[in-house]
């Protein structure tokens, strides 16, 4: 198919502010690549298991797990949404459970400012970090980690800087789109197509 291209807006529901990126993918993407492109944008680190819901039915890469499911690798974006305004959700984690509602806010996005194929246009504010808990957990932490009185500053703060991926010090209102952008271009080029696959065939 010619190329074309949907424009997505995702926001994580139940947090206020709201925590959101508004970003553009290949109409034809499948959902297991949209699975990673969400990933990124929204800084997440794909620790744990995810599914996304569209109409009625469930896609995974694990369907068995929790239930039964469709493997998204088969799907392709543009053969389940088409209209734009329509909506549906992902959820990232079924133990911190963080659902995410996402929508199509143009599904023939054109700009002459796209400079890949798949960018990120803008956000605001930065994702939760792994395992915090949930949506409550969310909240503690934040409260925590910027009041030097809490009783819990001093462990929060060591156990966030404790993983080599987050930058020393959390801010809810950081968000860094060129570094955003330049993990999607690093996916872009290690997921390309190659000649070989991993294993020699026999």
């Amino acid at each position: 198919m010619e190329d074309r291209f949907y424009l997505l807006k995702v926001r994580l529901l139940d947090i206020e502010p709201e925590i959101w990126r508004r970003f553009v993918v290949p109409a034809d993407i499948t959902l297991d690549r949209l699975h990673d492109v969400i990933q990124i944008v929204m800084g997440w680190h794909d620790y744990h298991l995810h599914d996304l819901m569209i109409g009625k039915k469930r896609y995974t890469e694990d369907p068995d797990c929790p239930e039964d499911g469709l493997e998204e690798g088969n799907y392709y974006l543009v053969d389940l949404i088409k209209r734009k305004g329509q909506k549906f959700s992902y959820t990232y984690d079924f133990g911190d459970n963080w659902e995410h509602e996402l929508v199509l806010e143009d599904s023939r996005y054109s700009s002459p400012d796209l400079i890949a194929e798949i960018q990120c246009l803008e956000g605001e504010r930065a994702c939760p970090p792994e395992d915090v808990g949930s949506v409550p957990g969310y909240y503690d932490f934040c409260e925590a980690v910027k009041n030097p009185d809490d009783e819990e500053f001093e462990s929060m703060n060591e156990w966030y800087d404790s993983f080599p991926w987050y930058e020393s010090g959390f801010d809810s209102e950081r968000f860094n789109l060129d570094q955003v952008n330049s993990e999607l271009l690093k996916y872009m080029r290690w997921s390309r197509d190659r000649y070989k696959g991993w294993y020699r065939s026999e």
